[in-house]
């Protein structure tokens, strides 16, 4: 079947593995081996070819919880099990998700490969900072329990590992108790990214903080953003809510996403959000996932897909890395709805996971040839800066960029061949940044591209 990504693209042949537990995930391991590489699969929400290979084990099957220790906060589930249903289970418990991504589709396993961060990463760090444990399938077929006291390298290489070490069949989570699920959320305007950075430094304390910047906006006024910081409400209400959005049902022409579309729009919305209340009161799911309640929103970028570029550099050059990086984007006309800007906290210890303390931009742009220069542009920035791509949103890095940035890979590859020999698991991004390619058992076979 032709697959794809959130970002819907690249598109590739891929077969699909779906798995009904895990003894049945074990035998079309062995089964399938030697037919090509493997990369297992959560709910599609990573944007670029990390999750997409010739075989593709689907978690899709393996949603299903096995504990809740209510009076410790851990939840034992399946890796397919997606973060709003572990959100639904505990939230009733008065618990909550220590760390929550843009998307509450995404599943346990995809957010222990990815790593994934939040709003609070100063204040909480990553999603593998709060896994208690997990098992994970290894090529030979052993299920192996991995921790941070057992199979500790294999833990650390595992979380941010984008699935490149084994399949996670099952994990347990450490949950937080909150005084409810209601958040207090304050907007404050900034003028520009000078005020941005001095604003989010001076709100550090707040458990959630982040900014959306215009990214068109030039001169005086660039960098300009609209900032949220949010806490917790002492307000105990602990029920778990289903928004109804709306659905974009077609692909929208990709021609009306535009440099002077997307400068009114930019305009507008910071404008707008001047004149309107600058704090209110809103349930978790709206503080956390805006954009889960517009259905398929990934086509408003039109047939071609999109790309989204996420980046962090260290604390010390940040203002001056994004001022460059947003003054290209802004006079290549390239701008996007989503510019987020975020802080990080220290790095943890895992060995390809994306967070360095600093400041991480992420910033959407409608694919077309136009845009590649001007990306290649935006590495040589990062990397001038020590900086580096998220793994999870990219679709394009180079083999030279990932390993000038990522400085464990070389520690990661040696386990990686100590573990599966065969190279068996593997995507089309590990294979693009260097991690697979070498002792492929595969030589000269050339991957279908739909």
């Amino acid at each position: 079947m032709i697959l794809d990504s959130w970002g819907r693209y690249p598109r590739t042949i891929a077969t699909v593995l779906e798995p009904l537990d895990g003894p049945a995930l074990r035998r079309l391991l062995q089964a399938h081996a030697s037919e090509g590489k493997i990369i297992p699969r959560g709910a599609g929400r990573s944007y670029g070819d990390s999750a997409l290979a010739e075989l593709v084990m689907s978690s899709r099957f393996l949603d299903g919880f096995l504990s809740l220790d209510s009076e410790n906060g851990i939840i034992h589930c399946g890796a397919g099990v997606s973060l709003d249903s572990v959100l639904r289970v505990v939230i009733p418990k008065q618990l909550f998700v220590p760390v929550l991504p843009g998307s509450k589709f995404v599943t346990v396993g995809g957010a222990i490969a990815a790593d994934v961060h939040g709003k609070n990463h100063h204040i909480a760090g990553s999603f593998c900072d709060h896994i208690v444990g997990f098992n994970l399938l290894l090529s030979s077929g052993e299920a192996v329990y991995c921790s941070e006291t057992e199979n500790t390298e294999l833990f650390h290489a595992s979380c941010g590992g984008m699935g490149l070490t084994g399949i996670i069949l099952d994990a347990k989570l450490k949950l937080q108790s909150v005084p409810g699920v209601f958040i207090n959320r304050r907007s404050i305007v900034s003028e520009n990214l000078a005020s941005t950075f001095e604003i989010l430094e001076d709100n550090n304390t707040n458990t959630y903080s982040v900014a959306w910047l215009d990214c068109l906006a030039q001169g005086e006024s660039l960098g300009r953003s609209l900032i949220f910081l949010g806490n917790h409400a002492s307000n105990p209400n602990f029920e778990t809510r289903t928004r109804r959005g709306i659905n974009v049902p077609v692909t929208t022409p990709s021609f009306l996403l535009n440099k002077y579309s997307m400068g009114l729009f930019n305009s507008s919305y910071f404008n707008l959000k001047k004149l309107l209340h600058k704090s209110d009161t809103v349930n978790y799911d709206s503080y956390f996932f805006p954009l889960d309640n517009i259905g398929n929103w990934n086509r408003l970028y039109g047939r071609d897909g999109f790309l989204q570029y996420q980046f962090v550099v260290p604390s010390e050059t940040a203002l001056e890395s994004i001022t460059e990086v947003l003054k290209k984007v802004s006079a290549a006309g390239k701008g996007s709805f989503l510019s987020v800007l975020k802080k990080f906290g220290k790095a943890n210890k895992n060995w390809l996971s994306f967070p360095l303390e600093g400041y991480t931009l992420t910033l959407d742009f409608k694919r077309e040839k136009s845009l590649f220069p001007l990306l290649d542009k935006l590495d040589e920035i990062v990397l001038k800066h020590s900086g580096r791509l998220y793994l999870a949103k990219d679709a394009r890095m180079t083999e030279s960029t990932f390993k000038q940035s990522y400085p464990n890979w070389e520690k990661f590859l040696e386990l990686k061949k100590s573990i599966d020999p065969e190279n068996i698991f593997g995507s089309l991004q590990s294979d693009r940044v260097g991690l697979t390619v070498e002792n492929d058992r595969k030589e000269n076979k050339g991957r279908k591209k739909a």
